[in-house]
């Protein structure tokens, strides 16, 4: 999620999409798509990376819990599942709506 703020202060107390509170605005990555093909690949990437360091923080856990905490190791796993249920609802709705555009007398 970009963020242009003219003042760093309103940066501070901004919320990205996955939860994480931003410090200053950030540039982006790479160029940002105002599709919604972008806007959607984006997501799935979110998601992707919030199961990937669920998983890895859930391997450091049973490896050595002394390594990380199990707090912030379930936080992270109900993040991760929640964009999964998320993105599988936004999937079910663009199925449906295939369909229904499918089905639709011309």
């Amino acid at each position: 999620m970009d963020i242009k703020t003219s003042s760093p202060m309103v940066a501070t107390r901004l919320i990205d999409a996955a939860g994480n509170r931003l410090s200053a605005p950030r540039a982006p990555t790479k160029p940002v798509e105002s599709s919604f093909a972008g806007a959607m690949d984006q997501a799935l990437r979110s998601v992707s990376s919030q199961q990937n360091d669920a998983s890895r923080m859930a391997s450091q856990f049973q490896a050595d819990p002394a390594s990380q905490s199990l707090e912030q190791t379930m936080v992270s796993m109900q993040k991760a599942q929640i964009g999964f249920q998320s993105a599988l609802h936004v999937r079910n709705r663009l199925v449906s709506a295939y369909s229904d555009i499918m089905n639709m007398q011309v």
